[in-house]
């Protein structure tokens, strides 16, 4: 039970800077751009946590199908990851704490089972035997369409007795056969659902406590603090996911499964402040770098491209010559007229390369 009595103080304050950071981020109109950078270094960072180093360039040309090289298997991870930021931010609120929320966030499900959609303009193979199912010619469709809604009612029925109808054929030389995922996911959430009437910031810290102790997903180590953030979106406390692997790698606090639970409170708190100082400063650079910017654009043209450049700094760590090129819809050549034409509000160049260059607000 954690100690309420000397702990409300802290929580409080906590939770006051969060409000303010999210009110902040809302009235800048910049929350769009923020959280896509956010996701995209927060995915490295994760990644830099494990142990792995990735390129945040190379991640941002992967996301846009631009890959200079073939993809890594760390380059993959990270990917995985910023997929999981997205998915749980697309979604409303209370479904990324649950388990069809899990299972999305892991990449299960949404794949498997789904029919294939044909393009219109191209003619099916007569050998194919799924674009001629075997019930194409029968005297009576509905039958097999009322078999498909009755398997589906059987697999529900299932689901609600309390049975796992998926198949669990999993190699041993992979996962660990006495680590029971499917237990402890309900372990997790019981916690999550015990915490309800807690404080966000309160029951963020314990879920995330809880997922550490039970070693949920050992392969996918920065699930863990996504799940911290979204629980901390649940809760109302902000409407967006907090930079929280930034947060624990700037943090002293490195949990080693002794601490008491006012000690794991307290650094959990640590996080979320290094997690809001990195977020405002970030934030700072954007307003400053809108407001240089926006100086140039005022004075273009109704069609010009140039807004669209800015919008493209503002949500992406660094941007390319070919990376403008392929989201604008324009030549590489108009892409460094813009870049000439901002000017001195021009944001930085990171490589210091003469062939392959990349600009960036840092």
């Amino acid at each position: 039970m954690l100690p309420w009595e000397t702990i409300a103080g802290r929580l409080e304050q906590i939770t006051i800077s969060i409000l303010r950071f999210d009110a902040r981020l809302e009235a800048s109109g910049l929350s769009a751009g923020w959280q896509s950078r956010c996701d995209i270094t927060e995915a490295v960072r994760s990644l830099l946590l494990d142990g792995h180093l990735v390129d945040v360039g190379d991640l941002v040309l992967h996301d846009a199908g631009m890959d200079v090289r073939s993809p890594t298997h760390e380059l993959t991870r990270a990917a995985a990851a910023l997929r999981s930021r997205r998915t749980a931010m697309a979604r409303k609120a209370p479904w990324p704490v649950s388990i069809d929320g899990l299972a999305a966030l892991r990449g299960i499900g949404g794949v498997a089972g789904q029919r294939t959609v044909r393009s219109k303009g191209k003619r099916p193979d007569p050998d194919d035997d799924e674009a001629y199912p075997p019930y194409a010619n029968d005297a009576d469709p509905w039958k097999v369409h009322f078999a498909e809604i009755d398997a589906l009612l059987d697999r529900t029925s299932k689901v609600l007795a309390g049975e796992t109808p998926l198949p669990r054929s999993r190699s041993h030389l992979v996962y660990d056969s006495d680590h029971d995922e499917a237990e402890n996911e309900d372990l997790w959430l019981d916690f999550v659902k015990r915490t309800s009437h807690w404080p966000a910031v309160a029951a963020a810290a314990v879920a995330w406590n809880a997922w550490l102790d039970l070693n949920l997903y050992t392969r996918l180590p920065w699930l863990g603090l996504t799940m911290a953030a979204s629980l901390l979106r649940a809760r109302g406390l902000t409407a967006y996911l907090l930079p929280l692997a930034a947060g624990f790698k700037q943090s002293k606090f490195r949990p080693q499964g002794r601490e008491g639970a006012k000690e794991k409170l307290d650094g959990f708190c640590q996080v979320i402040e290094e997690a809001l100082s990195i977020a405002n400063k970030d934030l700072d650079r954007l307003i400053l770098a809108r407001e240089l910017m926006n100086r140039v654009t005022a004075q273009c043209r109704s069609n010009s491209k140039l807004p669209g450049l800015v919008e493209l700094f503002l949500s992406r760590p660094l941007v390319t010559v070919p990376l403008g090129a392929k989201l604008l819809r324009v030549t590489p050549k108009a892409v460094d007229l813009m870049l000439a034409q901002l000017g001195g509000a021009r944001p930085r160049e990171l490589t210091g390369r003469t062939r392959y260059r990349a600009w960036g607000i840092v």
